[in-house]
């Protein structure tokens, strides 16, 4: 009796799993989708749609299973021109019924600016795209308007959009603001080395103008403002100086004096002089002796300056050869000159500088 009612149960719990399970095969019909029982369970396949396809006024219902709006009109024979819109996009999946295909075909316009015309294929109806189409820009306070087509012979049906351009129009520009250089010594690297201790950033400003247009050219572009958008940042570069720069030789100083100790390790103590002559001549010489650029410059302390930068010196050439670079308070130097000085003192530099005449030569 007890395995009577068990199986009882078992029969009416079996009824209600089929009929869920034909319920839901039926709802699933219900979605307008057509599914096939498989070894793998259900698998969808594709049913018949019908769907509308609205071209230029006139309108077609097809009854179609393809997958997108692009196979819809390839199987119903509709092909479209380059500059035709469709919508729904032509990838779009069809998947129901009493679909709608909307097809936008190109028209012939002529846009006039001023005494320019240009003549385009499009398929849209809003004023800026049409202009945008024709290779126009728009501004703001433009104007744009159909004009009626008085030229058929000439334009034939083709519609016609003028611009009217504002009486001006604002416009912004980003540009960029270039990053100076700081430059600073560093006693603990190798004099005339250079290390970068801060990458240079550009930055940014805003310019804002005021256009006005005469017949669609630009006949005046007034600068309105102009807004820093982001600040550059300095590129900071240390250039390895010797000791002896750290109390270098002035105009008021006239002499000065320090120890160092030459590459022999001999330590010698060496004065530094100053004088102000056209050293023009004396460089003719170093082009032709050194090798090197006959251009010399007054640097913005005062020292003449070869086209390396580096401080014309003057020096006993049996110590230091012409052509040979030297350590000085002022930095490194050239000697490309000699003295009298020389006999009386082998250890002094005398240093090529402005500081009497001031006449930049």
């Amino acid at each position: 009796m007890k395995l009577s009612k068990n199986l009882d149960r078992f029969l009416v719990l079996m009824v209600f799993v089929v009929f869920s399970i034909t319920i839901g095969i039926i709802y699933v019909l219900a979605q307008n989708k057509t599914y096939a029982e498989g070894e793998d369970g259900f698998t969808y396949i594709p049913r018949d749609y019908f769907v509308n396809i609205y071209d230029s006024g006139k309108k077609l219902i097809v009854k179609t299973s393809s997958a997108s709006v692009n196979d819809v009109l390839v199987r119903a024979g509709i092909s479209l021109g380059e500059n035709d819109r469709v919508e729904p996009s032509l990838d779009t999946v069809v998947d129901a019924d009493n679909y709608f295909i909307n097809i936008h075909r190109a028209r012939p316009v002529v846009v006039i600016d001023g005494k320019t015309e240009k003549y385009s294929m499009t398929a849209s109806y809003d004023y800026k795209t049409i202009v945008s189409d024709a290779g126009f820009t728009v501004y703001d306070g433009d104007e744009i308007s159909p004009v009626i087509n008085d030229k058929f012979l000439e334009l034939g049906m083709a519609e016609i959009y003028n611009i009217k351009r504002g009486g001006g129009t604002t416009i912004t520009e980003e540009v960029e603001i270039p990053f100076g250089q700081q430059t600073v010594k560093d006693y603990n690297i190798a004099p005339g080395t250079e290390e970068i201790r801060q990458y240079g950033e550009v930055g940014v400003k805003v310019l804002t103008y005021n256009v006005q247009y005469v017949d669609g050219a630009e006949a005046k572009k007034q600068l309105v403002s102009e807004t820093v958008k982001r600040e550059p940042v300095d590129r900071i570069v240390a250039i390895g100086a010797s000791a002896i720069e750290r109390s270098p030789l002035t105009a008021s100083k006239g002499r000065n004096r320090y120890t160092v100790t030459k590459s022999n390790g001999v330590v010698v103590e060496r004065q530094e002089t100053y004088y102000d002559l056209n050293m023009s001549r004396v460089m003719q010489n170093a082009s032709r002796i050194c090798g090197v650029s006959s251009y010399y410059g007054v640097r913005g302390d005062g020292a003449k300056v070869d086209a390396d930068g580096y401080v014309i010196v003057a020096a006993n050439l049996n110590y230091y050869p012409r052509c040979s670079v030297v350590e000085t308070s002022l930095g490194p130097g050239k000697v490309y000159d000699t003295g009298s000085f020389a006999e009386a003192n082998p250890e002094q530099f005398d240093i090529a500088t402005d500081w009497t005449n001031r006449n930049g030569v």
